[in-house]
């Protein structure tokens, strides 16, 4: 179904909401915006950066299964977003799949943005080094 048609509603009624959700995220309140970009999601199915986002807050609230689903849906549409793989290789970690987290970490190291390229060899070092006997 085409809700926006269904709506009646514009690219404008959009943007607010998401300048809404984004001025929740930056106040911490996540529980709010993670219900207006679940309702972006719905709205504009294909948006890479609302599926993106959504499923960063997910990763944030500790969602791990949600981010997972939401960043490869994100990364369907935009497969070349480095933040959105960063995000993905933090989820693997998340849930216990580090030999996944550390090959989606390992492509990230050498990334061309520095910020990407610093995060993915920090969670290298951590994932990397064995596991202590217990």
């Amino acid at each position: 179904m085409d809700w926006m048609s269904e709506l009646g509603w514009q690219e404008t009624q959009i943007n607010d909401l998401r300048a809404l959700a984004l001025m929740y995220i930056k106040q911490g309140i996540y529980t709010k915006a993670l219900t207006i970009f679940d309702a972006l999601t719905i709205l504009v199915p294909e948006n890479a950066a609302d599926l993106r986002t959504l499923g960063a807050l997910h990763l944030q609230m500790g969602n791990g299964m949600q981010a997972l689903d939401l960043l490869d849906r994100a990364l369907k549409y935009d497969p070349a977003h480095l933040g959105t793989h960063l995000n993905r290789a933090k989820t693997l970690f998340m849930l216990g799949y580090r030999r996944q987290g550390l090959l989606q970490a390992k492509d990230l190291e050498n990334a061309s943005d520095l910020t990407i390229a610093s995060q993915a060899k920090a969670l290298l070092l951590a994932y990397q080094s064995p596991l202590p006997n217990i």
